[in-house]
């Protein structure tokens, strides 16, 4: 079978951790051998590639076409209306494209959409779907679910394009719950949670990793992108109330002045550094020095980072929200916070140092959450898509 994944949440050559756990779930897919892909991932469309020009001029900079991991890949543009495109979003995206898919079915006709994030990217692979007759998958990843269906106009097209889709995909049972709620079929949807590369994310020497970084004090480790639901600022208020513990934050973002600001005012900045971008295949060295991992995300969907860190032997401490207790589900993987605040985050770290697990019992637990069977559930819910849709 031949697919085409779809989806603007797509790492590109200057945008290399972005959307990369769609990259990673394909790659699994790919490695099965029954499956085909090539990847369309447009950008915003923007003039000038200045790095004056922030996030824009990167999207400007971006590859026509390149290969990834042996993935061919597209990087048509389209136009983005700032502020009050978002009811819009859909209708341009699905027009924008309607070239580039034409391209790529002159050159190898495909068999089904696979699409990432239900809005606006699931909205305009159904109206893909339509216009070149082609079932459409779409899988549901987080805050497409969690937060964009409270406004009502994208609200009405998710359920439109759930009514059009062959078949849903949900990282969380928490996520599938609530696409219930919304009135969505429940009949077509699946939850497959992602899984962790075991062998890119394994135990290293600790002594030799710590060391290497020159870590000396009880080490709290932070990953994802610097913006306000992702929660980093509760972790630095939480540092007066462990006065051994050093921060590190890898990622870049808008929040970063911000939390360097708190960060000072609250006399903690030295045990606080700031990592910028880490290469995804670097955290390893990160996850495998760090004596925890911290995630205080106001919303995630099925949030990668913490089974990373696992699979390098690195319990986690984590806010209690959407699929994150399905991923801790075991005083070997790490603590739940009581509540989503600084004291929260404080009394976790405390509770996971006074029962801390051993790092093989970690590890041991990550290895249940291989790719294997989320690689077998795709391929089951793809081949019954394209078999009712031509039926």
């Amino acid at each position: 079978m031949r697919i085409l994944t779809f989806t603007t949440l797509y790492p590109n050559a200057e945008q290399p951790n972005h959307g990369v756990f769609v990259e990673n779930r394909l790659r699994h897919l790919l490695k099965d051998g029954r499956i085909q892909a090539h990847v369309l991932a447009p950008v915003p469309w923007f003039p000038l590639q200045g790095k004056r020009y922030g996030r824009y001029g990167a999207f400007a900079r971006v590859p026509r076409h390149e290969v990834r991991h042996g993935i061919e890949i597209s990087h048509p543009r389209f136009p983005v209306i700032p502020r009050v495109g978002m009811a819009a979003a859909p209708y341009l995206l699905a027009h924008a494209m309607r070239p580039a898919v034409r391209e790529l079915l002159a050159k190898n006709d495909f068999d089904l959409i696979d699409a990432h994030y239900f809005y606006p990217d699931g909205v305009a692979a159904a109206m893909l779907g339509q216009y070149f007759k082609k079932p459409v998958v779409i899988t549901a990843r987080g805050s497409d679910i969690s937060v964009i269906p409270q406004y009502r106009l994208p609200r009405k097209m998710i359920a439109w394009a759930a009514g059009k889709a062959s078949g849903m995909i949900t990282v969380c049972q928490a996520l599938r719950d609530a696409m219930l709620e919304l009135g969505l079929d429940g009949e077509r949807i699946v939850s497959l949670r992602n899984g962790v590369d075991l062998e890119l994310f394994r135990p290293g020497d600790r002594t030799q990793l710590r060391q290497m970084l020159k870590l000396d004090k009880f080490t709290l480790l932070a990953v994802g992108q610097l913006v306000e639901h992702k929660g980093q600022a509760l972790i630095i208020e939480a540092l007066p109330a462990l006065p051994d513990a050093q921060l590190l934050l890898a990622g870049t973002g808008p929040d970063r002045e911000r939390l360097e600001q708190l960060a000072t005012q609250l006399g903690v900045r030295e045990r606080v550094n700031f990592l910028g971008a880490v290469p995804h295949a670097e955290l390893a060295a990160y996850y495998g020095a760090a004596d925890a991992m911290v995630l205080a995300s106001s919303r995630e969907g099925w949030a990668n980072v913490l089974l990373e860190s696992m699979a390098c032997g690195t319990p986690v401490v984590a806010s209690r929200v959407w699929g994150t207790p399905e991923v801790v589900a075991s005083p070997d993987a790490g603590v739940l916070m009581s509540e989503r605040s600084a004291r929260g985050v404080a009394e976790a770290v405390l509770s996971l140092r006074a029962h801390y697990p051993q790092h093989a019992a970690t590890r041991r637990y990550a290895e249940g959450f291989s790719w294997h069977d989320t690689t077998q559930g795709q391929i089951r819910l793809f081949e019954k898509a394209t078999a009712e849709f031509h039926a």
